[in-house]
């Protein structure tokens, strides 16, 4: 895939997930701003929270979730630990969005998220 078309499939990789309104898990405030800043509206910063306290508010708050933790090694631990657990609570994680990123991407953290959309217009 050229870079042309990766950009415009992730921007329409991200209107999707935008439009199907999951909670979105990201690591911190500046994630959390960067998803709000694209339009996302239900966005559940991590932070600095107990792992199972977020898994307990994210089942009580959706059914579907997307979890958008930076592409870096912490960022893959902490997806392995919250889609198991969120699993485990029947939460249906959707990664499509997060597998297309690290595949056709050089962006491994999600706060660059909006910059690196305005360097490709």
């Amino acid at each position: 895939m050229n870079k042309e078309s990766a950009n415009q499939e992730l921007r329409e990789e991200l209107e999707h997930a935008k439009k199907r309104g999951f909670l979105v898990l990201v690591e911190g405030k500046n994630d959390k701003k960067a998803f709000e800043e694209l339009g996302f509206e239900n966005v559940f910063a991590i932070d600095k929270m107990p792992h199972y306290r977020v898994v307990e508010e994210a089942v009580k708050r959706a059914k579907d979730v997307m979890i958008m933790t930076d592409l870096d090694k912490e960022g893959k631990k902490l997806y392995r630990y919250f889609n198991h657990h969120l699993c485990q609570n029947g939460v249906r994680v959707h990664n499509q969005l997060r597998e297309f990123m690290f595949k056709n991407t050089q962006l491994r953290q999600m706060e660059g998220l909006v910059n690196y959309l305005k360097r490709r217009e």
